[in-house]
């Protein structure tokens, strides 16, 4: 049995590859011709060329295909192009759902992410159950999330046996892009974050969350959706752990939303005059209005999910960077991590 896995290159998809290559699993996968492997490397697995915008190489790639993990997307909160988000993340996924109906597969779980779930609610968390709407979701990634899940449920409800994860924020190592969370981190680390806002995420070990894409297809219910999450933290929380982890600093100035948004708008500004992408994406600043707090309960007693310590994840992050070359040196900084627990 073969197993097709989008998005391999990538930070997620990389670790969900690794398990189901570690456990046996014949597993293929799908890459552009421009992705960048070396999170493959060393991995035993089939490279397929082919592109989500090309529905015609998709029929080649699931050919004998009985699983498939949908965990390719176009992460950016800015482009100069927005259009390609959405090409990518929305018409890429209709394509691979048809080509997967047509290939008759067993499972096809859809990774969407917990930004079409953690809106503004008053009292309880938002969880799997929370209604929302396309008005809500801010920028063209979260919007394109949206509409692409969307297509995944109407999918499922047609009789494509699609199963849908809602990762919140993953953290660990391999996010070689990286991400923006994953640039939070590099930021940090090289001394370039003197402030921070009052927002707040869920993150989640990255290799918690590939587990729990190999929990669903086995025990998700078809048309579900399951958030795979960790720990509720403020932003201050999280750069605390990471000072922890890393032995620097952590920024001890908060600035209020409207003078991050006020600085967004002329960094976006700039940016269009010198040709550039911006420093402080528009979209991130207005995400982080609220915090995208979440209930992770669904996930733990229907699929037996279970999170590891996110500080750990933290550490493991912050060391993958300093061995990969992302972190430059710091004179007299003290370089002697406290160890997570």
């Amino acid at each position: 049995m073969t197993t097709l896995v989008t998005g391999a290159s990538g930070f997620l998809g990389s670790h969900v590859a690794r398990l189901l290559a570690e456990r046996g699993d014949r597993v293929r996968v799908l890459l552009r011709a421009t992705s960048q492997t070396r999170l493959l490397d060393g991995l035993p697995v089939e490279r397929v060329s082919g592109d989500l915008r090309d529905a015609a190489s998709l029929a080649k790639a699931l050919a004998g295909v009985r699983i498939v993990y949908h965990v390719a997307a176009d992460y950016r909160l800015w482009a100069r192009n927005p259009r390609e988000i959405y090409e990518s993340n929305v018409e890429g996924t209709r394509n691979l759902l048809e080509a997967a109906r047509r290939a008759n597969v067993e499972k096809f779980i859809y990774t969407s992410t917990v930004g079409t779930v953690a809106v503004p609610r008053e009292r309880a968390l938002p969880d799997e159950s929370t209604v929302t709407s396309v008005e809500e979701m801010i920028g063209a990634y979260k919007r394109s999330k949206w509409l692409a899940e969307q297509e995944a449920r109407q999918a499922a409800a047609a009789g494509v046996p699609v199963v849908i994860v809602n990762p919140t924020t993953p953290v660990g190592p391999g996010d070689a892009k990286p991400t923006p969370t994953g640039r939070i981190i590099v930021d940090f680390l090289n001394g370039r974050m003197p402030a921070y806002v009052d927002t707040g995420l869920n993150f989640v070990p990255v290799e918690d969350a590939a587990a729990g894409h190999l929990l669903a297809a086995e025990r998700g219910r078809i048309g579900e959706r399951y958030i795979l999450g960790g720990e509720n933290l403020t932003l201050k929380q999280a750069l605390e752990i990471l000072s922890q982890v890393s032995g620097r600093p952590a920024p001890r100035v908060r600035v209020p939303h409207v003078l991050a948004l006020a600085v967004g708008y002329a960094d976006a500004a700039l940016s269009r005059l010198v040709g550039r992408e911006p420093q402080v994406p528009l979209e991130g600043v207005r995400m982080a209005r609220h915090s995208m707090f979440v209930s992770t309960e669904k996930a733990r007693a229907e699929l037996g999910f279970a999170a590891g310590p996110i500080a750990a994840a933290f550490e493991r992050a912050v060391r993958w960077y300093e061995t990969n070359g992302y972190v430059r040196a710091v004179r007299g900084a003290n370089m002697a991590p406290a160890r997570a627990a």
